[in-house]
């Protein structure tokens, strides 16, 4: 794995990961997967250390976290050698893959989030838009996450149209996770 924030880097590897720099990375991986939300996060430099055989894929966000304009200029030839693979040959011979046009794959290549996933993530707009009808000329102007408790509610009717039970904090539970006064 790869990480540019120190923090999610420490985090990873106290959760057993190993993290290095993504040119290091690219020398001996044979998928990469990019979930940054970012700009060129595999970019001409890793290009140009990945094996044969090697296949991208983006999960992030936009079609810009693989260059694919430096993956097509550095290539000889490409084809597509099935529904939503591309294969581009380099100038020394490797073959490269490219899945989904560089696309978000879940989207561009399946079925992308379905309604048990999206269902939430209406209810959400739909609190969040009637949060700040409510509260208008209270909020600055600017971007607000939305409060806890929106989230709170829309996990625990989900939970319950799925016939999931959870355990609920008595008074003094949560008194006590609240306070810095009380335990270590």
């Amino acid at each position: 794995m790869t990480e540019t924030n120190p923090i999610r880097a420490l985090e990873a590897i106290m959760d057993g990961f190993n993290v290095t720099t993504g040119v290091a990375a690219a020398k001996f991986g044979e998928v990469f997967i990019t979930v940054t939300g970012g700009l060129n996060t595999i970019g001409a430099n890793h290009i140009k250390q990945m094996a044969h055989g090697a296949i991208m894929a983006n999960s992030g966000h936009f079609n810009n976290e693989i260059d694919i304009l430096a993956l097509e200029s550095m290539a000889v030839s490409h084809r597509t050698v099935r529904a939503f693979v591309e294969e581009y040959v380099m100038s020394d011979g490797r073959k490269l893959y490219l899945l989904g046009e560089g696309r978000l794959i879940n989207l561009a290549a399946a079925e992308g989030h379905p309604s048990a996933v999206m269902d939430m993530s209406f209810a959400n707009q739909a609190l969040s838009a009637e949060y700040v009808a409510k509260n208008r000329g209270k909020l600055e102007a600017g971007v607000h996450p939305v409060p806890v408790v929106m989230d709170q509610e829309v996990g625990r009717l989900k939970l319950e149209s799925m016939g999931v039970k959870i355990d609920n904090l008595t008074t003094e539970q949560k008194k006590y996770q609240e306070s810095w006064q009380e335990g270590t």
